[in-house]
């Protein structure tokens, strides 16, 4: 066995380990969903209703700007309590398409502003940054320009803050458009895998959670002790969660309350929405893993946080292995018996299994029979066809901050219409 051949064997089965234990940890979380019963919370009394300001980032969204600022202004709250501030960072006709749908509001005496800033400085977080500078409230709900909250979301929702260390609340995301296609079908599948096991499970077992930038409310003081929002990384959403955590408060999640939301409907945005949440979660892993490992939680927070924060490692472990096979097969240092490669590295098939029955699992808990989510086999087809995404997002993030690149969104929600 020549020098070479060594080494990729230890590579080969060091993946392999790593590998097995992510599987492993997606199988265990899936069983811990089987055994979850959804919390259900007070929704906030009426007549002690808080302050809150609601902030829509936007940028560039002529499509979907009017239909969130309508949905965002028909939720029920107390007009004398309610601000809803539409961030809106635009170059291009959304401003006064903006502008119009702010002041048919603002007649129907709501107070609704819209945020024009001079440079998109730090994109979106800068943007939620210069909002919280331009009001008191001490709850801050964000939804992106895709989302359209329900008219009873911040009635469900505020009713959790009476837990003084809650520092944020999530909803669960719905789909506008997943009968649209296959392929927005595949993106709901594993939307629902992440929501209804993983965060379901993280949130449940007081793992550290994240919120997702989106259909849920921050209690000021969390982002304030936190230390605010960043453009450090392109997910400013979980620096913020993880940082917020550091410091004590805590994470609640809503898994009956569903916002919906429109999935990309072509490959090359959704692409790109996974360079950018694979870039991000790689430089907040770097930026974090440090300092939860040296925190004072509990080893199981802390190994869940470092799987959680290095989940998109999969893809580029899978081809660092495949990049070892052609050496060890056709290679002058190849094996005598083939047959060794697959002794080596049989166990990592439970990673290819393990996503499919989480998956399966995500529907029964959505209330569908198991079978609908055979189709999942088909995520893991598209994820290693992101790999080589997720691998250039790996080296970007060497470099911290970057461009935040939004997804086009096009208010598409039925099959056959066009963009």
């Amino acid at each position: 066995m020549t020098a070479i051949t060594a080494v990729l064997l230890i590579v080969l089965a060091s993946t392999s380990v790593l590998l097995l234990a992510f599987g492993m940890n997606l199988l265990y979380l899936t069983w811990r969903a089987t055994r979850l019963r959804p919390a259900r919370p007070d929704p906030a009394p009426q007549g002690t209703e808080p302050l809150v300001c609601v902030q829509i980032p936007i940028y560039n969204e002529r499509y979907v700007a009017e239909r969130v600022i309508d949905a965002v202004c028909a939720i029920e709250w107390p007009a004398n309590r309610l601000e809803v501030q539409v961030l809106d960072d635009s170059d291009d006709e959304t401003a006064p398409i903006v502008d119009a749908r702010v002041a048919r509001w603002r007649r129907r005496g709501l107070e609704v502003t819209q945020v024009r800033r001079q440079k998109r400085t730090g994109f979106k977080a800068g943007a939620l940054a210069h909002g919280m500078t331009l009001t008191q409230a001490p709850f801050i709900a964000i939804f992106d320009a895709d989302f359209v909250p329900p008219a009873d979301f911040l009635r469900r929702t505020m009713g959790v803050f009476a837990d003084e260390s809650i520092g944020f609340v999530q909803a669960r995301w719905g789909h506008l458009d997943e009968g649209y296609s296959w392929f927005t079908r595949l993106q709901a599948l594993a939307i629902d895998f992440h929501f209804l096991v993983e965060q379901a499970v993280r949130s449940a077992r007081g793992y550290f959670t994240n919120f997702t930038g989106t259909a849920g409310v921050w209690r000021r003081a969390a982002i304030d002790d936190a230390g605010g929002w960043s453009a450090a990384t392109l997910t400013e959403d979980l620096d913020l969660s993880y940082r917020a955590q550091l410091r004590g408060w805590k994470a609640a999640y809503l898994e009956d309350l569903v916002v919906p939301e429109e999935l990309p409907v072509s490959i090359d945005a959704y692409r790109r929405q996974q360079w950018r949440w694979a870039t991000g979660s790689f430089q907040g892993a770097f930026r974090l893993l440090g300092p939860v490992m040296r925190s004072h939680n509990r080893l199981a927070v802390k190994v869940q946080a470092g799987i959680h924060l290095l989940s998109y490692a999969v893809g580029p472990l899978m081809l660092l292995q495949l990049a070892c096979y052609p050496w060890l097969v056709l290679g002058p240092g190849r094996l005598a018996h083939v047959w060794q490669l697959p002794a080596i590295a049989v166990w990592i098939n439970i990673v290819g299994a393990s996503p499919w029955v989480g998956f399966i699992v995500a529907q029964t808990r959505r209330g569908r029979p198991w079978w609908s989510g055979i189709p999942a086999l088909f995520c893991q087809v598209v994820g290693a066809g992101m790999s080589l995404t997720v691998v250039l997002a790996l080296i970007r993030a060497m470099r911290g901050g970057g461009e935040f690149q939004r997804t086009p969104k096009y208010q598409i929600v039925q099959r056959g219409q066009e963009w």
